[in-house]
């Protein structure tokens, strides 16, 4: 059931980018959220995104993204803006009190987003990232075939792989192959979800080092469009991450534990709106003459009521209204995933640019 329009979080948008859209409809359809107000740094761009994503008759439309800042009565924002203007825009919207749900990646780098993490403390306000597979209730069954040690055992690897085949246009003209609007390129569009994948499986423990994969591929202007890495952990875990703007779509976990494993094709994604899929095997072995598997793996279904992402608007702007109207401490969690997965991003950049040489996140 709706919540009232009393307690409903108000939210603005900053910007009219593609995501936008996508989030727009999730804030509609969420419970406990609407839809306040849109800023662009043109009135008219603003007033056509709006009417294009059917807004309500109410939202208020702005030629200024300091506009929606000012808005008394928007509680918190979206920010969908290029990865460079993240540090001056959420770090505004904390100063001006406004909850602030943050596109990935967060930062150019970690050093930027504690400073974003800073304001949000200083203020009292909730920070989330718009990682949406993290909300969605297929992922929640997982951890818990990860977390079975009679199923699963203890996790030995796990690769992470998001790649899309980007055409001409985007590979030239978008925004994440602009050094000066997402620098990280592909590590920051793609392997952001790779990253986060692989901290997922392994309960958020970072890895000892960091190693680029040789291979690494820059556009003209330096960005990267196509890179890889290898993670290591001081007990034997590794993990790879692959990511890129070169090959076709694919959004593949695998992760391998003592007694059995686990692997999806969708995880960013899903196939389907309403359904998500994975195979969990348990004590894998091969029949007589290896002719097959014994047992076969299992697919599992999770139905889900609400598209990922509206799950992801509804626990934010619940998190939100505990703290405005409940007066709850903001929720440390989801920053201290962000920073994390900020963190091997860092580490995967720094060392390409020493060449591959490994570097210590100990």
């Amino acid at each position: 059931m709706a919540e009232t329009s009393k307690t409903q979080i108000k939210f603005g948008i900053l910007g009219c980018a593609e995501i936008a859209r996508k989030l727009s409809r999730a804030i509609s359809l969420s419970p406990n959220a609407t839809i306040h107000a849109i800023g662009s740094r043109s009135l008219e761009k603003a007033a056509k995104f709006a009417a294009t994503n059917n807004f309500p008759p109410h939202a208020k439309i702005y030629g200024t993204y300091d506009a929606v800042l000012d808005d008394p009565e928007v509680d918190a924002v979206y920010i969908p803006l290029p990865t460079s203007l993240h540090i001056k825009w959420a770090v505004l919207a904390a100063q001006k009190k406004k909850h602030v749900l943050l596109e990935k990646p967060v930062a150019l780098n970690v050093g930027e987003f504690d400073r974003i993490l800073e304001a949000c403390e200083v203020n009292n306000v909730q920070l989330m990232d718009s990682t949406m597979w993290m909300h969605h209730p297929r992922t929640v069954k997982m951890k818990e075939f990860l977390s079975d040690k009679s199923k699963f055992g203890e996790i030995r690897s796990i690769h992470a792989t998001f790649t899309f085949a980007a055409d001409q246009d985007f590979l030239e003209n978008d925004i994440r192959v602009k050094p000066d609007l997402d620098a990280l390129g592909a590590l920051g569009d793609a392997g952001w979800y790779c990253a986060r994948a692989i901290l997922w499986a392994n309960d958020f423990n970072l890895p000892k080092s960091v190693t680029a994969l040789p291979g690494t591929i820059f556009n003209k202007a330096g960005v990267i469009i196509s890179c890889g890495a290898f993670l290591r952990w001081d007990d034997g875990r590794v993990a790879t991450l692959h990511c890129s703007f070169l090959a076709n779509l694919t959004m593949t976990i695998v992760a391998s534990g003592t007694k059995g494993g686990l692997h999806l094709s969708d995880f960013i994604i899903p196939f389907e709106e309403t359904q998500a899929t994975f195979t969990a095997a348990t004590e894998s072995g091969f029949t007589e003459l290896a002719t097959g598997w014994n047992p076969l793996p299992s697919q599992h279904t999770v139905m889900n009521d609400n598209p990922q992402e509206v799950c992801m608007v509804t626990e934010f702007a619940r998190l939100v209204k505990s703290v405005k109207h409940d007066g709850a401490a903001v929720e440390k969690l989801w920053p201290t995933l962000s920073r994390k997965t900020q963190l091997v991003l860092d580490a995967v950049k720094t060392s390409i640019e020493k060449g591959g040489e490994s570097v210590s996140l100990s």
